[in-house]
């Protein structure tokens, strides 16, 4: 295969140098190193190489690419035609004039904000993982404690995939807390970003698809303590400032104890608004100390491990830090909106 590649690019070298008008060498460039073009073709044989051949192949492949794609920008330039204020030759530039401004795109708020949070754990030792959104109902449900007859399974709640049976699009990032204990074992710190789904009533504090991001600690003699000091950590991380925060009792099948976190509403101050629902106060995050059923789920033993679980909305979160008061915003794709970050 070596010598079909030296063939090749001796053949395609010709064919170049003997072009007189630009199509004939766009249709060239497309011949030897498009989707479909001889250099590809040969790249879908490296399989068939034995271990020793492959890095030799895959080093001439990739110089023969760069060479002849030198060779076609040179010859694009002769070919081309010149046009006013071009730097063709003898023709008059002028320095003086002002450079053109290309414009620099934007990391999209959801971004940012996960960026932001990554830093965080991983600086508290936490891997950062993902998981899939099209999710077994396994996983998605029963793994976490929630039985067949739950409400959260209900069709006004969750997405399901016709003609796939047990097949869900996931309604938590939870979906990941008996995979990575699977994976993983004991002791663990993990969180994990993304995207999830809800047959939602769309408002200004609703969608059908949003971000969350979900946090798992397992060790020996785990306490809300752990979970409480986390949570303040990340907290005043994100918002670069101590932010008031309230727990409450809250159910949450995975978890038991288990607590809804709320924090100030930075928006509107605490006075009352659209996203606090006028309370001061916005629910942001479902936590708690793994239930026993999901440790056993994850093949640990409960009565040597403990851990606690946290999941918030990570679309909700960018809408505190950044004080946007409609959620639909976010996937709009209003360039007025997106460009101010």
């Amino acid at each position: 295969m070596l010598n079909e590649l030296k063939k090749l690019k001796d053949q395609a070298i010709k064919e170049i140098q003997k072009s007189k008008a630009l199509d004939q060498l766009r249709g060239l460039e497309v011949k030897y190193l498009g989707r479909k073009g001889e250099l590809t073709k040969l790249l879908r044989r490296v399989k068939d190489l034995t271990i020793e051949e492959k890095p030799k192949f895959g080093q001439l492949a990739n110089e023969v690419k760069q060479e002849l794609s030198r060779l076609f920008l040179d010859f694009k330039d002769r070919l081309e035609p010149s046009t006013p204020g071009s730097s063709g030759a003898g023709e008059y530039l002028d320095l003086t004039l002002p450079g053109r401004r290309y414009l620099q795109g934007h990391l999209h708020p959801h971004t940012l904000i996960q960026y932001q949070l990554e830093e965080i754990f991983s600086n508290m030792g936490f891997l950062v993982l993902e998981g899939p959104e099209l999710e077994s109902e396994y996983y998605n449900f029963e793994s976490l404690n929630v039985p067949p007859a739950h409400p959260a399974r209900d069709i006004q709640d969750t997405f399901f995939i016709k003609d796939k049976a047990n097949q869900v699009l996931r309604t938590q990032t939870s979906n990941q807390q008996v995979r990575v204990m699977e994976k993983y074992g004991a002791p663990l710190r993990a969180v994990f970003p993304g995207r999830v789904f809800r047959n939602e009533a769309t408002d200004s504090s609703h969608e059908t698809t949003f971000y969350q991001w979900e946090g798992l600690m397992i060790d020996k003699d785990i306490s809300i303590a752990h979970l409480i000091s986390t949570m303040k950590t990340m907290l005043k991380g994100i918002f670069k400032q101590e932010v008031a925060v309230r727990l409450r009792p809250g159910y949450f099948p995975f978890v038991e104890p288990g607590f809804e976190v709320d924090v100030s509403c930075v928006i509107c101050q605490g006075k009352g608004c659209t996203v606090c629902k006028k309370s001061g106060w916005v629910e942001m995050i479902g936590s708690g100390l793994v239930h026993p059923s999901v440790l056993r789920a994850g093949g640990l033993n409960p009565e040597k491990y403990s851990g606690f679980a946290f999941g918030m909305g990570l679309t909700r979160l960018a809408m505190m830090k950044y004080g946007i008061d409609d959620i639909r915003l976010f996937l709009s794709g209003d360039l007025r909106f997106l460009n101010q970050f």
